[in-house]
């Protein structure tokens, strides 16, 4: 395993706080925003988090990727879907893509392994 997908997520999730008591206003802008983005219309969501795991890949941003690659779990993508979005963010951002696609498939996995384990009561 490169990297614990879930536990940066999870770590990454206390700093955002920080972030959102520090700047309120823009970041109920910034969460305004992504909702008004992930809201289904001509797309739906789980095809627009697939796009933004595309987009994560493309911009090599390591904690996008983990909050998309989770998304795209919530949302039902399958493993297939990951893999051709990722043959897309491959194609539009070269050798570096390449890279970034196989840690966004492992984060895929870690959150799918993770949203297929039986809770402890």
């Amino acid at each position: 395993m490169h990297k614990n997908w879930p536990e940066m997520t999870q770590q990454l999730g206390v700093a955002l706080r920080e972030v959102r008591a520090g700047a309120p206003e823009v970041m109920k802008g910034f969460s305004a925003l992504a909702k008004a983005a992930l809201e289904p219309h001509a797309l739906d969501t789980k095809t627009k988090e697939l796009i933004a795991l595309a987009i994560s890949v493309a911009t090599r941003c390591d904690a996008c990727v983990g909050f998309h690659a989770e998304a795209a779990v919530r949302q039902g993508a399958t493993r297939d879907e990951v893999m051709e979005t990722m043959g897309m963010a491959i194609y539009m951002g070269a050798g570096p893509s390449v890279m970034y696609a196989a840690q966004a498939v492992e984060a895929f996995d870690q959150f799918k392994a993770k949203a297929t384990q039986p809770t402890a009561a």
